[in-house]
This record gives C-alpha cells, structure tokens and sequence, in this order.
C-alpha cells in the first residue's frame, strides 16, 4: 500500500529508500526571531500558494488590510507535518509550535515585508493578545504627540560675515603645478604656393618602396621613468559622480546541483504515528484509490536513473577531463630524439606504433650527418603489456617523419623519410610473435575472433629489428622531406593522367605522397610492364644477395620504384611553387572506416590465409573500367599556410601538347603560419578540418567563398590537430606550451571548451583511438620523445541523441550565413559605384556653375578696383573731384 506520506517523501529524496522523511530533533534548524528589532516573539515565514491553500490564509481573499491576520489551530500544523514532512513550510518554527500552550497560533500577512517575509508567526500568548487587544496610549501622550505636530518650522536667512583668511591661499599657491622647465618649440614652415593645394592619398606595398615602412615602438625611458612614492593632494569641494551604463553583462547557463538529505522520525515520534486515529482514518480512506494508482503506473521507478541515459560506462558522466593511462619512452636510445607520427594497430589491441626522428634543425643535421649515418633511424611498436620494451623495431635508412598502415592488410607500412624516399615493410613473417588470437571458454559456441596483444615481458625483452624489403629511387622520387603519406582506397585506382578507373586487385595498391619539394606524388606498388628480359635475370642475381629475414614481396620496387605521376602546384604568375605539408583527398573517409573491428578482423583473416600482395601481377591483367563523376579534386595546405582546392587530373597544354597541372580552383591564406593539419570529418565526407599557425578553420567543399568558422589567434601555436571519432562536434588541437585544447561545436564556437596541460614542451602528434563503446583512448607525443596515453571521459566519446543533425544543422546555417554575406558584399559593391557615380555628376555641376560665379566675382573684384585707384589718386592730388566723371569715362 503506498501512502501519500511515501509519496512525498520519494519525491523530495529522488529515489532514495527511506523509512521515514524528518530529520531527528538534534538536526532540526533552530527558528530565527526578531530579536534584533525588539520583538522576540515574531517568527517570519514564506507561505507559498499551496500552504495558504490549505490552512485558508490566500492573500487578498483570506487576509486582507483590513483583517491580516489568521488563527490555526495547532493541530492542522501538525497534520501538515505527518504529510509533507521537510516541505511544510512551518517546519522552521517547528519547535516553538510544540512549545506553544495554547491552542491556536496567530500568523499575520505581512504585506510591507517588514519583517523581510510575506508571513509571521506569533509564537507567544502575550505577543497575541497584545496584537489583538492593543493597549490604550495615555491622554498624555497623545496630547504630547498634537502639540508636536502643531509646531511649525520658521525659516531664518543666513546673515552674512567678513571673510577671515586663516592661510588656505598659502596651501593652495603652495600645491599649484608651475613650470620649472622651458617648453621647447618647434616652427614647421612650406612654401607659400603649397598652401592650401589639394592632397591626394593612395595606397602602396611597403615592401616595393624603399624606407617606405617604418615602425616606431614605444618602449620607456629610464631616464625620465620615475616612481612616485608620495603624493599630497588637496580639495575643496568635487562633485558627485555617478557611473551608469545600458548594456547588460552577457551570462551564460552554468551545471548546478542540489543534493538533498533524507530526513528520519525517531522512535517516540514512530509510536506516536502508528497510534495516531487521523493517520488510521487516512490510510483507510485512501486504501482502494492507492492500489488502483499502482496498478496503473510504478510508483517504485527510480527517476534519476529515467533522467540520465544509458549508463554502463567507465568513469563519471560529470568528468571532461583527459586521464593518464599510460606513457612509452624508449629508455635505450642514446639520443634525443622527437615523436613525429602515430598510428594504431588496426586490429591488435594495445598495440601502438610511432616514428622518432632528431631534434636537430637543417644547419645541425647537415654538421652531423656523419654520425646520423651510424645510427638506425626507427619506428618503435608499444604495447599495453609492456610499457618499457618495444615490441618491433622498424629500420629505415633515413628519419621517418610519415607513415600509415595498409587498410587491406596491416602487417604492409609505407613511410615517408626525411630524404624524400618512401619505405615498404612487410611483417608477415612477425605477426605470430605480435598476435595471440583467443576465444573464452563460454563464448567457444560462436565463430568469433578476438585479436589480442598479450605478452609476457619477460619473453619480449629482446626488441626485434625488421629491415624494410623495398625503397624509392632517389633520384626519380621527391628530392625533400616527405610531408604526408596516405593510402587509395582499394574501391579505385589512378593511371598516369590522373584518371579515375575501378581497382583492378581488390586491395589497396596505390599511395599519394606530398614533399617539401612543391610537388604531390602517386605511386602504384605493382610491377610495371616491361619489354626486356633483363630486368628480369637482374632480379635473379639480386634475390640471392637478399638477406633471410628480408621478405622479397616489394623486390620489384627496391631501389627502382618511380612515382606513376606528379603533380606540381605552381603558382603561376612566378617561378615559386606551393609547398604542401598536407593533403586531404575525397575518399580519407573511408579509411576511418577501418575502426570497424569485424571488418578489419576479417580483412586480416583472408590477409593471413592468402597475402594477395605476394601475387601483385594477378591483377594486371583486368581491364581497367573508367568511374564516372568521380571528384578528384582534394584539399591541401601549405608551408606559408595557405588552403589550396585542386585537381590531380592532368591537362594537355595546347601550345606544347605536354601534360600540366590545373590550376588550383581556390585559393585561400587563413593560416598565419604552416599548415600541419588538413583533415575530413568522419562524419561528414565534405567537412574539412585546417589547423596552422595560431588559429583553426573549417570548410565546406562546396562553398568556395571561404571557411565555416575561423577562429582567432590563440596564446599559443597550434602544432597537431585531430577529429574526434565518435562525437562530431568535438575535435583535438595541441598547441607547443604542451596544452591540448578541446573543441567542442555544441557548447562554444568562439573558443575552446576545455584547455588540459599535458606535458612541458609542444606536442607533435596527436591520434585518438576507439576500441569499444566503453573504452577510447587519444595518443599525445611530444617533442621531448614520450607517448602519452589519455583515456577519453564519457562527455568526449559518446554522443548526445541528435548531435549529429545538429552539428549537421549549425554548418548548414553557417553556410547560409556566408551566402548572405556575399549578398550584401555585392550589394554594397553596386551601391559604392552608384555613389561614385553621383559624385562625378555633382563635380561635373559644381564646375559649371562656378565658371559662371568666377566670371561674376572677376567682374566685381575690377569694379572695386577701380573705386580704389580713384580714391588714391584723390587723396594724391592727381585728380580732382570734379575730374570724377571724365576719369569714370575715360575708364
């Protein structure tokens, strides 16, 4: 049977199983009186709607000015307590209502808040009787207070009095500023014919005029810099200042909780309430109604638990911080070296893999290049299991500063060296060593596999060293570092002109590089035709020079691999080229795909039964099928932080007839500084994230008018960036004091959400994972060469019930927004050369008729010249009086 009493108290506890709902008499607050004003026996109360309700006591309709008072009798208070227990509003002055001796309180309507509430109470029988009976004032006083009021004030003039110097005007001359120093002047003087002539300004390139650009910077001087310790100041009389504005302080909605305590009846007031006839009269009355009510809904149901929403997850909804999971350094090298990429293992958990390079910059590695030659150059596996050991070790000739693995098959890694060469592994012959595939003894039913990197350290102390089975010719490859490297989608491939056709192999064969050297480079790891036999006896004498442990399934590349075409982004009114650091291409999205733990398994599965890479020419034979509408343009960023929108299809130049490059389609310089990443949405395929210098950008690929959102010039430099792969609005920025902002599109878009230091010094890299719904990790490195590994909170990874039609929603107003910017740019372009043109009218006008005013104002400066010569040459004595009208004449 569910009371009202258990209803009440399930409401104010929200879900909390309690007995009872007041707090034992040792925790009750003590009531508060008006003491201080001289009235000890008056209690303030808040009444609110539904209290005057029950106990009839309703503004204006129960107490009014004429009667605001009301009588309760003590008994309904205490019926008030059994039923709403905390929540009546006469549970602060609980305590004088039980010492109370009478029968029946007096509570007044305190309209004027004179005592700061709309209600009080008169908690003794004094205070009562002598608010309803007041005492009669003495004929005396009240004859006082009439002959009080029959005075009348008389008003008296000042009178005035002889002024009396008691040496103020000394102090005042005294503290008077005077001028201790000469003033020094300064006389500019022009010519007289310059006064007056007409200025024109015009705009110059500062860089193209010489001294035409100088900087004065205001710095202080210690010579007349002085700090002043004491100062007298004296006044008479100031008027009164009062600051005021009408603009209101900008508040923005804020968490708050309130948590409340359950309160708990003692034993007495148990007994008291199971014998209690109007607590066994309501329970019988109410009996039926309840069971019915029950039978209908839950009265049991937790509401916090319907409130919030799925729960089953690690660590607090309320935490939006990163936390420290683990973090690798490898304590074996002897130099220093930097973290410059990461990349997760596609389908091993807890496997992780980076590149290290030199902290060195050009002028250093030039100086030490000897003693680089001696060193490996190294991209190191990490594991879970063992934080100290590396799992593999990758050689390459040179410092590795990009790498990716293969999405067909990920025991295949291209990476992009200093030196402009890419490097093939293949690490097949190590998966056993690196892979444990296990199936729980309850779970043996299904035809699951689940991937997982479990090793003993003690049987991985040894760090195995994986020499590369193929590298790019220097001499046809990119001639400076290699920026970024990425893997085609095995859904097409490119040919030599650009086009687009459909993959022949079913598995990815094809990468695009770009280098320092302003060129975009694709190649194809398969074996190109050939019409000699020699090729084919070299390969023969080489494949028995190979090392053992070398696999021979990129033989064919090695040392001869050329990039199947280059693209050059020429700027084209120069000779200079842009430098790409980064590129997007249309299909990136699909290999975030790759995440999808049962298609990555199954792709590794076929991989590990038959390695289609052993046989690359089986697929050389399929005809090539052209894909039509198929976009091949893409985005990148450059060194001097530009945003290119290109074309990687060639076009014959009509003059020479030789393949060129388009030119770029857009062209937009956002950065203020270089672009390091250039990346699309996982959720959105033309939503494109660019981060350089201090400030970060979104685009859209199909509005050409400029970004979605630029922010403005952060405190620090960006140096890595990455999206979020399970929230859409959420994305990651590193910046070089070692602080990661986080981004977050639904909260704020003006400026981070969330800015959490994680090391010292900048951070290179950044690469977020997600290996369940429960568990997501984000990979940080930094400068100094350690990994760090955060765990993502609940608020970061899993996302809200429309995000993605909202973050969908606030790009889309965004792009109208734009579209309404340049509406109004053209609008006003128009309207400025109409203004222009009116202008040259109203000149054309003004010169017209200030001919005709000119020839009038010549015509009135001869007459009164003439007036004046004969007015000079009267008072000469040269012409007489009479001679006037003769002299006018002859004039």
């Amino acid at each position: 049977m569910a009371t009202k009493t258990s209803k009440q108290g399930k409401k104010a506890t929200r879900g909390k199983k309690t007995q009872n709902l007041t707090l034992p008499v040792s925790e009750e607050v003590e009531p508060v009186n008006m003491e201080s004003l001289g009235h000890p026996e008056i209690y303030p109360l808040v009444l609110t709607t539904k209290t005057q309700e029950i106990f009839n006591c309703r503004v204006e309709e129960d107490v009014t000015d004429e009667q605001p008072y009301k009588l309760i009798n003590k008994e309904t208070i205490f019926e008030d307590f059994k039923n709403r227990g905390a929540i009546s509003d006469f549970y602060p002055v609980k305590k004088i209502i039980q010492e109370y001796p009478g029968d029946e309180l007096l509570l007044v309507y305190d309209k004027d808040f004179k005592y700061g509430l709309n209600f009080y109470l008169i908690g003794t029988e004094e205070g009562k009787e002598n608010y309803l009976n007041p005492p009669e004032v003495p004929e005396e006083q009240e004859e006082h207070k009439e002959h009080i009021s029959e005075e009348v004030y008389v008003y008296k003039p000042p009178v005035s009095k002889p002024w009396v110097s008691l040496g103020s005007e000394k102090e005042i001359e005294e503290e008077s500023v005077k001028e201790y120093t000469k003033q020094i002047k300064y006389m500019i003087s022009r010519k007289r014919s310059k006064f007056g002539a007409p200025t024109k300004f015009s705009d110059q390139n500062a860089s193209n005029v010489k001294d035409a650009y100088v900087e004065c910077t205001a710095y202080p001087d210690k010579n007349f810099t002085l700090k002043q310790l004491e100062k007298d100041v004296s006044m008479q009389v100031v008027p009164q200042i009062k600051d005021t504005s009408t603009q209101t302080r900008w508040t923005y909605p804020k968490n708050a909780t309130t948590q409340y305590y359950p309160r708990e009846f003692s034993e007495e007031e148990k007994e008291t309430l199971k014998q209690s006839k109007p607590l066994v009269d309501f329970l019988n009355n109410v009996s039926v109604i309840a069971l019915q009510q029950n039978e209908i809904t839950n009265t049991f149901i937790d509401d916090w638990k319907c409130l919030a929403e799925e729960e089953g997850t690690f660590g607090d909804k309320t935490d939006t911080h990163l936390k420290e999971y683990q973090s690798f350094t490898d304590l074996h090298s002897p130099t220093e070296k930097m973290i410059t990429c990461i990349s997760w293992h596609p389908t091993i958990y807890g496997l992780i893999a980076v590149s290290v390079a030199e902290r060195l910059s050009f002028e250093e590695r030039v100086h030490f290049s000897g003693k680089l030659l001696l060193q490996p150059s190294l991209i190191l596996f990490w594991s879970f299991s063992d934080p100290i050991h590396p799992q593999l070790m990758l050689e390459s000739p040179d410092d590795i500063f990009c790498f990716q693995f293969c999405p067909s098959d990920p025991n295949i890694i291209a990476g992009g060296c200093i030196n402009g060469q890419i490097i093939l592994w293949d690490i097949t012959a190590h998966a056993d060593r690196i892979e444990n595939i296990k199936s729980g003894g309850s779970r043996s039913k299904k035809a699951t596999l689940k991937p997982m990197f479990i090793l003993e350290p003690e049987s991985n102390k040894e760090a195995m060293y994986i020499r590369h089975c193929a590298v790019s010719s220097i001499e046809n490859g990119h001639k400076k570092v290699i920026t970024d490297i990425h893997w085609l989608s095995d859904t097409f491939e490119v040919n030599r002109l650009g086009s687009v056709f459909e993959n022949r192999s079913g598995i990815c064969c094809q990468l695009v590089t770009c280098s320092a050297d302003c060129t975009i480079c694709f190649w194809d790891i398969r074996p190109q035709k050939t019409s000699t036999p020699q090729p084919t006896e070299k390969k023969k004498e080489e494949s028995i020079e190979i090392p053992f442990d070398v696999p021979s399934t990129f033989l064919h590349l090695d040392l001869s691999w050329k990039p199947l075409s280059k693209v050059r982004l020429s700027k084209g009114e120069t000779s200079l080229d842009h430098c790409p650091t980064k590129v997007s291409l249309n299909e990136d999205h699909l290999l975030y795909k790759t995440q999808d733990k049962a298609l990555a398994q199954s792709k590794a599965a076929k991989a590990g039964e038959m390695n289609p890479y052993h046989n690359l020419e089986g697929g050389m034979a399929n005809h090539l099928k052209p894909i039509e509408d198929f976009c091949t343009k893409f985005f990148v960023g450059t060194e001097e932080g530009e945003v290119m929108y290109t074309d990687w299809k060639m076009e014959r130049d009509p003059e020479t007839g030789r393949l060129t490059t388009k030119k770029p389609v857009n062209l937009y310089t956002v950065h203020d500084g270089a672009v390091h990443t250039v990346q699309r949405s996982p959720f959105y395929n033309d939503i494109i994230l660019t981060i350089g210098g201090w400030n970060v950008a979104i685009w859209k690929e199909s509005v050409m008018t400029g970004p979605l959102l630029q922010s403005c010039c952060a405190p620090k430099r960006y140096t890595s960036g990455h999206w979020s792969l399970t929230r859409p609005g959420v994305f990651y920025i590193g910046r070089e004091d070692g602080y990661v902002d986080i981004w977050d599109l639904l909260e704020k878009t003006h400026e981070p959400t969330l800015s959490q230091n994680i090391c010292i010094t900048m951070i290179t890299y950044i690469k977020p994972w997600t290996f369940s719904s429960k568990q997501q990790f984000i990979a940080i490195a930094d400068y100094y060469g350690t990994l760090h590994i955060l765990e993502i909170p609940w608020t970061l990874s899993h996302p809200s019930t429309n995000e993605i039609s909202s973050v969908n929603y606030y790009f889309e107003r965004e792009v109208k927004h734009l579209e309404y910017v340049e509406q109004r740019r053209s609008i006003r372009e128009q309207e400025k050369k109409e203004m222009e043109l009116e202008k040259e009218k109203k000149k054309v006008k003004t010169y017209e008729k200030s001919k005709e005013q000119m020839e009038a104002e010549l015509k009135i400066d001869y007459d009164s010249y003439l007036e004046l010569e004969k007015t000079v040459l009267i008072n000469l004595g040269l012409v007489k009086v009479a001679e006037k009208t003769s002299f006018i004449d002859s004039m």
